[in-house]
């Protein structure tokens, strides 16, 4: 992490499954409006697992939940699910030529590469936690675009209607890769990968030449993330059934056979899941956790609430029985042991100049 350049802005850390990252630069709000207005750049503390060898493509796809691309400067976001269907991790998995990158949340890359490694019988694979060999910035807002063309010398932006897809080139004379996001805030995205020796260059390019750009910490990201109805892994993801979480960006039905498998598609055909994830506007903020009523019956439960900068109230994404969002979109939510009154709506909250790929859908 670029810890000390990340300090010259004033940004004050935390960590997030086991590594240090940006909390914020003093002033949250302002950031998250710079990203909706501009262009923030967010180091991001992925972790890297790298798969090599002839069998790589093949090997990983028999792992997840979305079809792995065998074309060298493509990308996918998967899903690696337990016997039950249950989110294990969320991940994006891009083939560069020789080997496969898989960004996946930090603590879950060391335990991945090992179950991974333990796995390998007669395939030509290996795989390493590769975590600390890379720096990834995520540069996101309206302007995006336009900044990353002024910087990315010997090749073109990825086209953003081509989400996932990347080219290589270079910042500041260091060699990176540009990703064409999935525009997780709601807003034009992208990312741009390093080696880490060269990420204090890197992040200094990205803030100080070309358009005017803004240090933008995880607390921001949150926000961002809630208003573009984004599932996280930590709060929306872990332990829940693909269909039930409606990321079916992340799915492939036509694929062959992975863990869970079954479960998904047992779901699938049943037309609809138990539950699914909506959005909920409110005259307070909830903490994660609190119960969603319709009347007198528990029908659901927050996943996680703020008062964010571009809603005029708080928000929150809840997990609610399937029907309840439908017929009853007047529910109650309990903050503070007070029922306070709760109003079903559509995601997303806030509408920018890009569209989460994982937005829930059910149909």
């Amino acid at each position: 992490m670029t810890r000390g350049l990340h300090a010259d802005y004033g940004a004050e850390f935390e960590t997030r499954g086991g590594r240090d990252v940006v909390a914020h630069y003093g002033r949250p709000d302002r950031t998250h409006l710079a990203v909706r207005n501009g262009v923030g750049v967010i180091e991001m503390g992925y972790g890297v697992v790298v798969v090599e060898g002839p069998d790589a493509v093949d090997y990983v796809d028999n792992a997840v939940s979305n079809r792995v691309p065998d074309a060298d400067g493509e990308g996918c976001y998967a899903l690696l699910l337990d016997p039950q269907g249950g989110i294990e991790t969320d991940c994006y998995v891009y083939n560069a030529g020789e080997r496969l990158l898989c960004f996946t949340p930090p603590e879950r890359a060391d335990p991945l590469a090992d179950e991974w490694s333990d796995k390998v019988f007669i395939q030509d694979v290996s795989i390493r936690d590769a975590s600390s060999a890379f720096a990834v910035f995520g540069v996101h807002g309206p302007s995006a675009t336009e900044t990353l063309a002024t910087l990315l010398a010997g090749a073109s932006v990825p086209e953003t209607e081509a989400p996932l897809t990347f080219v290589r080139g270079s910042i500041a004379d260091a060699g990176v890769t540009v990703v064409s996001a999935d525009d997780p805030t709601g807003e034009t995205g992208y990312e741009v990968v390093c080696t880490a020796d060269a990420a204090e260059d890197v992040l200094d390019s990205l803030l100080t030449r070309g358009s005017p750009t803004t240090p933008v910490g995880y607390h921001t990201w949150d926000t961002l993330t809630l208003e573009a109805g984004t599932p996280l892994f930590e709060t929306e993801l872990v332990g829940r059934i693909p269909n039930v979480a409606g990321v079916r960006n992340a799915l492939d039905f036509e694929k062959g056979c992975y863990v869970g498998q079954e479960v998904v598609s047992r779901v699938e055909n049943q037309g609809r899941p138990s539950e699914r994830l909506v959005g909920l506007t409110l005259d307070a903020v909830p903490e994660s956790g609190a119960a969603v009523f319709d009347g007198d019956a528990a029908v659901g439960e927050v996943t996680r609430a703020a008062e964010t900068p571009s809603c005029d109230r708080p928000v929150a994404l809840a997990y609610v029985e399937y029907g309840v969002a439908d017929d009853a979109p007047d529910l109650a939510v309990r903050v503070d042991g007070t029922d306070v009154a709760a109003t079903v709506t559509d995601l997303p909250f806030v509408e920018g100049s890009g569209r989460s790929a994982r937005l829930p859908r059910y149909d």
